[in-house]
């Protein structure tokens, strides 16, 4: 860590994680924001986990849009108990990653356990088939958004999460409606996303000696050429119904990577 305060020099702590020497495919996903009311994304994600042939899988936050406490694992027949054994069969097969997003950060350990996934801290060095790749949810490189910024350092201490997961389940799924509809409003009116601090990017790549940073949040898939062979590489939202088909996996191998459709992943 630096000495400076200004996040933007500032390189952050960087877990490390050694994929596995017999990877060959690795695949890349965030921000499905699984919910109820959008059943065509659920069915695409269910169907993406028992069809991909990828040797392992990396969820890089905002998995739900929201996400209430894992206590709404033990309330019979929810949505997210649901998901967890969708996941905990997907597990068998392969091993997936998940890191918290915006939407998802009060996940816990017991819902890792029950969906046999094995969490990743934000951000995280993968080390697999060649230099370094750098992963993060993303929106802690969005210091244009100072409102959220401000949100995001309150909701990530422990007092704060201590307050909030104290309150009844149904007090904090009407919370999370309520972050719904406001986020849905912020969808309306064509805001859009804050971008990735350029500065703020290049220091983490630099600390985490990194050509590659894969991360999500932005809702603004592309790859960003840096110069001297480095890549910023950002993953597509999914959003399923009659009037849209946005989804897509981020296919990593030795060679490169690929963007796919789930159902071509």
């Amino acid at each position: 860590m630096t000495e400076s305060s200004d996040p933007r020099t500032t390189a952050p702590e960087l877990a490390k994680l050694q994929g596995a020497p017999t990877w060959r495919t690795v695949d890349f996903i965030s921000d499905l924001h699984l919910q109820p009311s959008e059943p065509q994304t659920v069915q695409a994600w269910r169907d993406y986990l028992v069809r991909t042939t990828a040797d392992a899988v990396f969820i890089l936050g905002d998995l739900f849009e929201v996400w209430v406490g894992d206590d709404a694992l033990h309330e019979s027949g929810s949505f997210e108990a649901e998901c967890a054994a969708v996941l905990r069969a997907a597990a068998q097969k392969r091993p997936l990653f998940f890191m918290v997003g915006n939407r998802d950060f009060l996940v816990g350990e017991e819902f890792l356990r029950q969906s046999g996934m094995t969490g990743l801290a934000d951000p995280t060095v993968l080390q697999w088939a060649g230099p370094p790749i750098l992963l993060s949810h993303g929106d802690a490189l969005c210091l244009d958004d100072v409102e959220y910024q401000q949100f995001r350092a309150l909701s990530r201490s422990a007092a704060w999460r201590q307050q909030v997961l104290a309150q009844p389940l149904a007090a904090r799924r009407a919370l999370g409606k309520s972050a719904r509809s406001e986020s849905e409003m912020r969808k309306q009116s064509g805001a859009p996303y804050a971008d990735a601090d350029a500065a703020m990017t290049t220091t983490w790549m630099q600390a985490a000696d990194a050509p590659w940073f894969i991360h999500g949040h932005t809702h603004q898939p592309a790859d960003h050429a840096l110069g001297n062979d480095q890549w910023r590489i950002v993953l597509s939202d999914w959003h399923i119904d009659e009037h849209t088909q946005r989804a897509e996996v981020l296919r990593a191998t030795p060679e490169g990577w690929q963007r796919l459709a789930p159902d071509q992943a």
